[in-house]
């Protein structure tokens, strides 16, 4: 009997900046795995740092791709990529000429056009942002990341990096790409982003927490994930980090929905 999420190619799960998709003990994709398997997908990791440069990191994605196809006897893969994971996908499809083994690419809150709040960090003095830097790295270093660059990934969020990335950065026309995003309707939405949703929003407009709405566009934009209360969905949210229930969308079952449109295209 054929599942919902029996897709032709495999699905590669990539993650974003900050965290890994490698812990025994806690699923950076919460419920949405399972619910995945359950409905036919074969689903494998990326496993990049969490604070590696976008072509550091786009070096394993394209190992990982290598290795996924070997495994399953695959000619391609189809990507999910929440956050910076996109831009590291990206880079891999057409920088490291990985576009003839990828049929198609979905980001979910990925900054493709960078921000504007982030703009302010990039002028910070370089020296006080190295030092900080070489504090995030050693500490990532400890949790797992083989070459965490946090002074140069950060700064990549940038709209000024956004912007040369995309012009040297072009999408391969034989990969599908889709988009979403997400929004915060209150700054009091989820704890984590209170600080983050209210500067963002001044210098950005509407965001989740980190993603500013209009920046996660790219490609074929297929909307806005949210709740239906006035409180939203934030950039943790929306991978189901929290394992909650939101009013008027259940996670889970709206990325089955993207993989059965996926397989709905041959792919």
């Amino acid at each position: 009997m054929k599942k919902r999420c029996d897709t032709k190619y495999p699905i590669l799960l990539v993650h974003g900046a900050g965290f890994r998709d490698d812990s025994r003990f806690y699923n950076y994709w919460g419920r949405i795995p399972k619910a995945l398997t359950d409905e036919g997908a074969t689903i494998f990791y990326s496993g990049q740092d969490a604070w590696g440069s976008i072509e550091y990191n786009g070096t394993i994605i394209k190992e990982r791709i290598e290795q996924v196809l070997k495994i399953t006897k695959a000619g391609k893969v189809n990507i999910i990529a929440h956050s910076r994971g996109g831009l590291e996908a990206r880079y891999a499809i057409t920088k490291l000429a990985m576009g003839k083994y990828v049929a198609s690419l979905t980001t979910i809150s990925t900054p493709h056009y960078g921000s504007k709040t982030m703009n302010i960090f990039y002028k910070f003095p370089k020296g006080l942002y190295r030092f900080v830097s070489s504090i995030v790295n050693l500490y990532f270093k400890v949790l797992g990341d083989k070459n965490p660059d946090f002074f140069t990934s950060s700064r990549q969020f940038s709209t000024y990096e956004a912007e040369i990335f995309n012009k040297n950065t072009p999408n391969d026309s034989s990969v599908l790409y889709q988009s979403y995003a997400a929004k915060m309707k209150k700054s009091l939405s989820d704890p984590l982003f209170v600080l983050t949703h209210l500067i963002i929003s001044f210098f950005d407009g509407e965001n989740d927490g980190l993603c500013p709405v209009a920046s996660a566009k790219w490609g074929n934009y297929r909307g806005l994930i949210t709740g239906k209360n006035f409180w939203g969905i934030s950039h943790a949210g929306v991978i189901d980090s929290y394992r909650f229930n939101y009013s008027g969308i259940d996670l889970p079952e709206f990325y089955v929905n993207i993989v059965e449109g996926v397989k709905k295209e041959n792919l």
